[in-house]
């Protein structure tokens, strides 16, 4: 039988006609048929196998990594929420103290002004109601 080109997607097997042929296909850019590598089908095989499973692998940890990314974002949503309602609260909390403590200093403008005023009439009545007697 002649020797058939290797094909990866035809499975390997005692009744297929690509059986017979031990060794892949090695194409080359000067001939159609190329020429078989001695014992590189194994090598080849456990080299894709190796590979694959590298390949697996590393999805695996790619989809725990999304998994462990999922649950940190999920926390941190949780964590904006929080800090949201209590930024709000603080907000209503320094309104609170901003119009107490703006009550507080209005409260001692008053004063000191009945003071002014109350110094005022201490300091001009007397005077005035001794001229005109």
């Amino acid at each position: 039988m002649a020797s058939e080109p290797y094909d990866p997607y035809v499975p390997s097997s005692k009744n297929s006609p690509y059986a017979s042929n031990d060794t892949p296909y090695v194409g080359g850019s000067s001939s159609a048929q190329g020429t078989p590598r001695p014992g590189a089908q194994g090598s080849a095989t456990e080299a894709i196998q190796e590979n694959l499973n590298k390949a697996f692998e590393a999805m695996e940890d790619n989809v725990r990594m999304v998994q462990q990314r999922g649950v940190r974002l999920e926390d941190l949503q949780n964590k904006t929420d929080d800090l949201a309602t209590s930024a709000q609260g603080f907000r209503r909390g320094a309104n609170q103290v901003r119009k107490k403590m703006w009550w507080k200093d209005m409260k001692m403008k008053i004063w000191i002004a009945i003071g002014i005023i109350v110094l005022l009439c201490i300091i001009i009545i007397p005077p005035v109601v001794t001229s005109q007697k």
